[in-house]
């Protein structure tokens, strides 16, 4: 079984991300949502919040991980397992 989960993100150039650069970066910072930038139909970076806390003892994707809120849609989520499992 797959799981799908309805995240929005938006998809724009590196044409409009670089007229727009400040604005962007505002919407990521202050409202949480996050950016693909590519060209020719093909995502090339994905722009999303900067985690509040870093822990030096871990990488770069472990920090956003587990502290961007990248994962907050799974609060939302119905739990699957119990506490004993």
């Amino acid at each position: 079984m797959y799981i799908l989960y309805n995240i929005s993100m938006k998809i724009i150039t590196t044409t409009k991300a670089r007229k727009d650069i400040g604005h962007i970066i505002n919407q990521v910072k202050y409202h949480g949502e996050v950016f693909a930038i590519g060209r020719r139909n093909s995502i090339d970076a994905l722009l999303i919040r900067f985690p509040e806390t870093y822990n030096k003892l871990f990488n770069d994707v472990t920090n956003v991980n587990a502290y961007s809120k990248s994962f907050n849609f799974l609060d939302r989520e119905p739990e699957i397992y119990s506490v004993s499992e």
